[in-house]
């Protein structure tokens, strides 16, 4: 039985342009078990704190620091402390009592039950081995708390800001594809128990996080009359406009000067930190008189097969101009099925195809945010299967290759099925990326954090739409093409 506990209103939000969100009456996930007063030296009365950690003291959730006399609000908190604060949240929820979960296991160090209590709630793997005494991330303890409590207890209350924000790249800006735990993250934004740190949610993941601030998480986590709603402008109406083939790029914009082309890490990291630029050119600075004919080539060759990744940015041949003496290689992208002087115009034309496919669906019903990344996925495909054709008259220098010819000209190959597919899917946020062997080409998509094998091109082939070919496992897809189909 749940007891209800008062609601403490927190006097300073993380986030400047969010509200409380409104509820119901609403039981608390757990119950107080003790009364605060003032046993912290260092909160004070009009700290924005206060009462989060007031709150976190009554259930039982921290002791304080030392002798217990002091919070230290400001402190980083370790992994070691914020694994401890969940477990004792879970504890709390399943027994009525903060130690009773990590009690039935014993160990050391001192955090030790707490760790093999969240491992047995499958909260958390074994991740963290190795770095309990560091501080924390704030992407560490997103990934810590949003897995704490059993994700059904939790309503999504900002599912449509979050969607359409960061899908827009308006909000939560901060936070990509190579973020670690970024569904965690947005997980939290969703339930309303984070908002960011400024007026366009930005989380900075791996800056370390204060004490305090953890706080104010776990007590959102465990009432819901704390949580906020985002009050974020997606005023738009879900519209893509403006977006560029560039900005669906995410690139920390780490580049290696001289990087070896049997490292594929750092050959993406190169062709990721040159699109994200809007670039289609680098140069590369090897020591001198290591470059041969040989080496070029298959420096070459990798940075080719891994732009196949990329296949929406329509790059698909490579140029190189080298100096042995120097150790100066330039390598320029473009594509065979557009001039020089076309590219640009064929790229845009693209886009914006794209962009005009993805308001239209979202403005007539067929995407809401509402949908998951697997039914939003499934929305596209569909799309794509109903208007597209596969072009069996298509030779080498065909538009059927291209994005392009899938969205504009509705005529396309697997590998304009792929890029068209990949860009709706960018469009969404989804995480994509390609599978190919010498003939063909297929997206791989992490859709709600599991990766499927997708092919709107055998998809496309029959008179109806074959839903065999969307959601496939490795193993399935692989055996399929293997044999034909």
């Amino acid at each position: 039985m749940k007891h209800r506990i008062s609601a403490f209103a927190l006097a300073l939000l993380l986030l400047m342009c969010a509200v409380p969100a409104a509820h119901a009456a609403e039981e608390p996930l757990v119950a107080p078990v003790r009364s605060y007063s003032g046993q912290f030296s260092d909160v004070a009365e009009d700290a924005w704190y206060y009462d989060a950690v007031a709150s976190l003291y009554a259930l039982g959730l921290t002791n304080g620091q030392d002798d217990g006399s002091h919070f230290s609000p400001e402190d980083e908190i370790t992994v070691a402390e914020a694994l401890t604060m969940a477990a004792r949240l879970r504890s709390l929820y399943e027994y009525d009592d903060a130690e009773a979960g990590p009690a039935m296991y014993g160990g050391s160090p001192w955090y030790a039950p707490y760790v093999a209590y969240l491992q047995s709630r499958r909260a958390i793997a074994r991740e963290f081995d190795g770095l309990f005494a560091q501080s924390a991330t704030r992407a560490q303890t997103a990934h810590i708390l949003a897995n704490a409590l059993p994700q059904a207890l939790f309503t999504d209350i900002n599912g449509d800001a979050v969607a359409v924000g960061y899908a827009s790249h308006r909000y939560i800006r901060d936070v990509n594809d190579y973020t670690p735990y970024r569904q965690d993250i947005l997980t939290l934004y969703r339930w309303g128990i984070l908002s960011g740190m400024d007026r366009t949610g930005s989380f900075l993941p791996d800056e370390r996080i204060q004490r305090s601030q953890v706080a104010a998480m776990v007590t959102r986590l465990a009432d819901s009359k704390l949580r906020i709603r985002l009050d974020w402008d997606v005023s738009l109406n879900n519209s893509r406009a403006g977006t560029t083939l560039e900005s669906l790029v995410d690139s920390d914009g780490t580049f290696h000067a001289a990087p070896d082309w049997n490292d594929l890490q750092q050959v993406d990291d190169n062709i990721r930190t040159m699109l994200a630029q809007g670039q289609r050119r680098m140069t590369l600075s090897y020591p001198p008189n290591i470059l041969t004919a040989d080496a070029v080539n298959a420096i070459q060759r990798v940075f080719l097969d891994v732009m196949r990744h990329y296949v929406e940015q329509t790059y698909n041949q490579i140029q190189a101009a080298y100096s042995t003496k120097t150790g100066s290689l330039v390598l320029t992208f473009s594509s065979s099925l557009y001039s020089e002087r076309m590219i640009d115009s064929y790229r845009e034309a693209t886009i914006e195809a794209a962009v005009k496919i993805h308001d239209q669906l979202w403005t007539d019903g067929t995407i809401t945010s509402s949908m998951t990344e697997y039914e939003k996925a499934r929305a596209y495909f569909t799309w794509l299967c109903q208007h597209c054709t596969y072009d069996f008259s298509s030779d080498d220098q065909s538009m059927s290759h291209s994005g392009y010819g899938a969205l504009v000209e509705e005529l396309a190959v697997c590998d304009g099925y792929t890029a068209a597919y990949n860009l709706l899917l960018k469009l969404e946020g989804i995480q994509c990326t390609t599978w190919s062997t010498d003939s063909h080409i297929w997206t791989v998509a992490t859709l709600d954090g599991t990766a499927y094998h997708i092919d709107p091109t055998w998809g496309d082939q029959a008179k109806k739409i074959d839903y065999r070919f969307f959601g496939m496992t490795e193993a399935v897809s692989l055996a399929r093409f293997a044999s034909g189909r």
